[in-house]
């Protein structure tokens, strides 16, 4: 359809892409690279009883040794016991562009999956059958597999080890569809394969383990920095400073044990849950740590207060809730899974854990913002000096979340077909790097030195402002010795008693 369509070509494509969406939402997509059906119901939709297998990025096969395949491994079609006549079930597999050349419509009405008496005569479709009109790059595809159950017979399988090579890179989708009403209660088992030639992860997160990897590299130059100067001024370190190399070794751990969960998942396919579950776990200790370390730096614990005083249980209370609403999060989306969370489902785990982000954000805003006017009358330049720099860097660190989120919206809009899938790997990817930036920005401002103890609180009695430190070097002086201003004072006299002398004898 070109730009220049008439209004009824338009309303055509429109009911085409409905139709398309129809199909992916009538169940979740899938990232996974083996599908495993377990005795799934068809579901009707539009005059068409359908099941989705799967849909996910493949690369096009240009590896010498590897092969870009959908591979049907023991599919069994089952039927009840009251449709005991011959039957068919097809099975399309399509790329996401190509979704306009399945279904029709007859007289600019409502657009049908399968073929109907009036499409028959219109598209030359045979009824009964799912619509399918050949792509334009392609003759092949789409691909339609017929499935037919024999006369009495309750069930009907594809031959096993089936496999469909692709050629193409794009995103393809599965769909076992029949249109004989009779089939509407029939059910599924076994699984789908699919491979890239690199291995089996989907093609949407490949890219994120050789990310890893560059993830991992990065937090162990940094560890290795930290570690020597921590290592060089031990008898100076603060407890601050041993809390950060704390979020440092989780940062490193979380970063290569998702390496190993990838790496075990493109190998075989599925998901180790062990792996996943100690990756998934120390992501949420690492989020959680820095979140209450920032909100209790923000309140000057350690700078303007030994102990947070009456605070500290409502402290933990958030930093419970929000392990455990992460924790939820990250298990329902990874662990043993290998299929994306339906909408609703995620939604309901995302919530908290986005209040809290929110909520933690204004706490930690409001406390440094009194810390800040704390810090300014006390007249403490060098530790002001600090904590307007760790301001502006939680500063950009919200708004460069917020313009993320807002283009993570803008990305998903207009991309309902997941056609853009080589470059979805970017929004898991930012918050990684954004995170590791927030942290080497904070082990700059508070890297252990020979002068770190200054940045420690200190009672009333020892403690004195940048400017009285400056004031006792002019000022106060060890017994026996001369102060500055002691000595500018008897230089003074001195000079004025030479004066004397010399009007005398003149």
């Amino acid at each position: 359809m070109g730009f220049g369509s008439s209004p009824m070509d338009q309303c055509c494509a429109i009911l085409k892409s409905s139709i398309f969406l129809i199909l992916l939402t009538a169940v979740g997509l899938s990232q996974a690279s083996i599908h495993i059906y377990d005795q799934n119901p068809f579901r009707e939709v539009g005059n068409a009883y359908l099941l989705s297998g799967g849909s996910e990025g493949i690369a096009a096969s240009d590896h010498p040794h590897g092969r870009s395949i959908i591979r049907f491994d023991n599919i069994t079609f089952w039927r009840s016991n009251n449709a005991a006549n011959v039957g068919l079930v097809q099975v399309i597999i399509f790329e996401a562009a190509d979704r306009d050349n399945i279904g029709g419509s007859a007289y600019g009405g409502q657009r049908s999956i399968c073929c109907t008496s009036d499409l028959a005569k219109l598209e030359g479709c045979k009824q009964g059958e799912v619509i399918s009109t050949p792509s334009a790059s392609d003759k092949n595809w789409p691909v339609v597999l017929n499935i037919y159950f024999k006369e009495n017979m309750l069930s009907t399988h594809i031959k096993n080890n089936k496999e469909v090579n692709v050629k193409k890179t794009g995103m393809y989708n599965l769909f076992f569809i029949t249109c004989d009403p009779k089939l509407k209660a029939m059910k599924v088992s076994g699984r789908t394969v699919w491979r890239n030639p690199s291995g089996y992860l989907p093609g949407r997160i490949a890219p994120l383990m050789k990310f890893y990897v560059f993830m991992s590299i990065m937090y162990a130059i940094l560890c290795a920095v930290w570690v020597f100067q921590y290592v060089r001024y031990w008898n100076d370190v603060l407890l601050l400073q041993h809390c950060i190399t704390s979020v440092i070794a989780l940062g490193l751990l979380e970063m290569t044990f998702w390496y190993f969960d990838y790496a075990y998942f493109n190998s075989t396919g599925t998901r180790p849950i062990g792996i996943t579950t100690w990756v998934v776990t120390i992501g949420a200790v690492r989020r959680t740590f820095s979140r209450i370390l920032i909100l209790s730096v923000s309140m000057g614990y350690g700078v303007l207060r030994p102990t947070l005083g009456g605070l500290t249980t409502k402290v933990l209370l958030v930093g419970v809730t929000y392990f455990l609403a992460s924790e939820m999060l990250n298990i329902a989306e990874y662990v043993g899974s290998i299929n994306d969370v339906a909408g609703r489902a995620r939604v309901f785990f995302v919530l908290p854990v986005a209040f809290l982000d929110a909520f933690l954000i204004l706490w930690i805003f409001t406390s440094l913002s009194k810390t800040l006017e704390q810090l300014q009358a006390k007249r403490s330049s060098t530790r002001l000096d600090i904590y307007r720099k760790f301001s502006n860097a939680l500063a950009v660190t919200v708004i460069a979340s917020v313009v993320w989120i807002g283009y993570e919206v803008y990305f998903k809009a207009t991309d309902p077909f997941n056609e853009r899938w080589q470059s979805a790997w970017i929004i898991t990817a930012f918050w990684d790097i954004l995170a590791f930036a927030l942290l080497c920005v904070i082990c700059y401002l508070w890297a252990p030195s020979q002068s770190s103890q200054r940045y420690a609180y200190m009672d009333n009695k020892g403690e004195e402002t940048d400017d009285e430190e400056a004031e006792s070097l002019c000022r106060e002086t060890p017994k026996g010795s001369i102060g500055l201003v002691e000595q500018d004072r008897k230089d003074g006299e001195a000079s004025d008693q030479e004066e004397a002398e010399e009007g005398k004898r003149e």
